[in-house]
């Protein structure tokens, strides 16, 4: 179930509710998960900005591999074709980052009631807020809602991750990057 809902927002009621438990033990379950290292729960963004923040949490299946297991995706023509493509990649590019950075860093996510999102936002441990938005496309074309939650958090730097290997600037802040070179930044 929690690979149906890679990269949403946890909703251990509704989960608890299909599987006839108690949201208590969904909950325990999936600190389980997390402990073993299977699902990374990404923490919201907490700030008194005057903005109805979103609360919740977001959860991956940390290991893409095992997400197309259970999702039953056997070949790159059904990821191809399958809704999950999007936050799979999402997922992939999270943990690959994550594995790069310094543990002190802090990864949230930012979104509040009226849309405006960032995917990644990373405190770094020089006190440095950076913005990262993921897609998978060859284009690093943002929406609206990333350049409202940038006005909100007042990132030091903005990038969007994508698919392609060219790095260049999207907008005046914003820099487009591959996943490697975001890696090594």
């Amino acid at each position: 179930m929690l690979a149906h809902g890679q990269g949403g927002l946890l909703n251990a009621s509704g989960l608890g509710r299909a599987l006839a438990i108690s949201t208590q033990t969904v909950l325990r379950y999936i600190d389980l998960l997390v402990n073993l290292l299977l699902v990374r729960r990404l923490q919201p963004y907490h700030a008194n900005l005057g903005k109805r923040l979103v609360k919740t949490p977001k959860v991956y299946v940390r290991d893409s591999g095992l997400l197309h297991a259970l999702l039953n995706i056997e070949s790159l023509d059904r990821l191809a074709g399958h809704p999950v493509i999007g936050v799979s990649w999402e997922g992939f590019v999270l943990e690959n980052l994550l594995a790069a950075l310094s543990w002190r860093t802090q990864p949230l996510f930012y979104r509040t009631a009226v849309g405006a999102e960032i995917d990644l936002v990373l405190e770094r441990p020089n006190g440095e807020r950076w913005a990262i938005e993921i897609k998978r496309g060859l284009a690093a074309k943002l929406e609206r809602g990333f350049y409202r939650a940038c006005e909100d958090l007042s990132p030091t730097k903005a990038f969007v991750v994508y698919s392609g290997e060219e790095r260049y600037p999207v907008t005046e802040g914003v820099e487009a990057i591959s996943v490697r070179d975001m890696a090594l930044s």
